[in-house]
């Protein structure tokens, strides 16, 4: 019999902007869960308990995109104010602003060792920065219309970019040149991911397909038409075995890339979801929508082996047998309609309100504007300023103070929190012991199993011995 533990599960529930969640992104440490909304906030949501939110002031219209450095010592934030905004994520909250383009920024990114981040805008470029000098470095601008979203690879070697131009390209970040360009006219792509192998890169059209693309080979790999409107975000498991595709249509998607199939959709969300992000471990991922909201879920279908998921999901489900179970890179691009069976999961019916007490929120604002002026880069900077890497600028003539009352009850245990932590331990409890029940379930089928062939050889034996005899 399959486990509950398959099944993703809405742990967390997290309520303090005031509009559309735009973007998500977990801190390495699995600690934070950091979030942009077009509140003109970055809210930093940390998982302890008790622990306060931080709600980051700063920027002057919607913040687009939020991102954590690989240590996880600072978040960059994009808006539509036209500027980048590099924040230490805690109380002091101090940023350092960075001005370069002409036009509203869509997405922010930074490279796998922390060194550069890589900024999309509507002026149809990209340009990348260096964190250590926070200085412009170059442009990357064949794109002919608003870009809308840029990647590095894993690696750092390589740019994913995506446009309204109805084009995907990928960049050569030695070279600054565009090394390959896939073109779909039938929409244009709102967000680029690469897997973590860096081998392919998955687009969230505008025409409600997710579509994956093979680098080395330049073509299509798979198209799924799964979703009713248009997908705004994508998100691959550490493992490359699972993709989260956010829609318009108000559903998250959980896809299965080995099988080419689609595994679960998820509702929770009152409207579209503009966000979706996996955790660095895998075991856990958000979504934020136009409902301000931002729920955070237990993976949980990434415990199981894919071959057990595959078994478990047929016994369920009954669905017809892929066309290309291990045809990993087929010869030619495969199509996967929405009319494939998928397991619905609604927790706003099925699992009750974890977040009943929402966190307290401490706003942070932005420095003076005189002291502003201190901490903002154009591109034409100094590129001698010295500054260690992942470092910023401290305000040289004041410290952000906490007033009293945040002093006084910043630390002060509150019953509500304690029951809450006590009530997600005994979840956590049951949900080991229904994973035990499971396992001794299936040694239990394999022991009758055994039981069952061993007296059918029995039987054999001695009806062949009594013929011989």
């Amino acid at each position: 019999m399959a486990s509950v533990l398959e099944d993703p599960a809405l742990k967390r529930h997290f309520k303090g902007h005031k509009d559309g969640v735009t973007c998500l992104d977990f801190n390495p440490d699995n600690k934070q869960l950091a979030s942009s909304a077009t509140d003109a906030c970055v809210m930093v949501w940390n998982f302890k308990p008790q622990s306060r939110a931080f709600r980051f002031i700063g920027h002057q219209e919607a913040v687009s995109s939020v991102q954590f450095s690989p240590s996880g010592h600072l978040l960059a934030s994009a808006s539509k104010d036209r500027t980048v905004r590099l924040w230490t994520p805690n109380i002091k909250g101090e940023s350092t602003v960075l001005k370069a383009h002409t036009a509203s920024v869509r997405s922010v990114d930074f490279s796998h060792d922390g060194q550069n981040i890589i900024t999309a805008s509507d002026d149809k470029s990209i340009k990348a920065w260096s964190v250590h000098h926070q200085r412009f470095l170059f442009s990357l601008t064949q794109h002919t219309n608003w870009v809308r979203c840029a990647r590095f690879s894993p690696d750092g070697r390589l740019i994913a970019s995506c446009s309204d131009d109805k084009t995907l390209r990928i960049w050569d970040t030695t070279n600054r040149v565009c090394i390959n360009t896939f073109m779909d006219n039938k929409g244009h792509s709102n967000y680029v991911s690469f897997n973590p192998s860096g081998t392919c890169v998955a687009s969230a059209g505008s025409n409600s397909t997710v579509k994956i693309w093979d680098i080395r080979m330049n073509k299509l790999l798979q198209h799924y038409q799964v979703h009713s409107a248009g997908v705004n975000s994508l998100s691959f498991h550490q493992s490359g075995n699972f993709l989260l595709s956010a829609s318009n249509d108000g559903t998250v998607k959980v896809l299965d890339l080995l099988e080419g199939r689609l595994l679960y959709t998820l509702h929770g969300h009152q409207g579209p979801v503009l966000s979706v992000a996996f955790s660095r471990d895998g075991e856990q991922f958000a979504s934020g929508g136009t409902d301000a909201q931002v729920l955070v879920w237990k993976t949980n279908f990434d415990i199981f082996e894919n071959k057990e998921i595959s078994k478990m999901q047929q016994k369920r489900l009954f669905p017809d047998p892929p066309p290309h179970l291990n045809d990993i890179y087929p010869r030619s691009s495969h199509f996967h309609r929405s009319s494939g069976h998928s397991i619905e999961i609604n927790p706003m019916f099925e699992v009750a309100d974890t977040q009943a007490f929402g966190p307290s929120i401490i706003d942070v604002r932005n420095v003076s504007s005189s002291e502003q002026v201190q901490h903002s880069y154009h591109f034409n900077e100094n590129p001698r300023r010295s500054a260690s890497v992942e470092s910023l600028p401290q305000p040289s003539t004041s410290k952000r103070r906490v007033p009293k009352e945040e002093h006084s009850t910043y630390d002060k245990p509150v019953s509500q929190y304690s029951l809450s932590n006590t009530l997600e331990h005994i979840v956590d409890q049951l949900s080991i012991l229904t994973q035990t029940v499971s396992i001794l379930e299936q040694r239990l089928t394999l022991t009758e199993d055994k039981l069952k062939e061993c007296l059918e050889n029995q039987q054999r034996t001695s009806t062949q011995n009594s013929e011989s005899d």
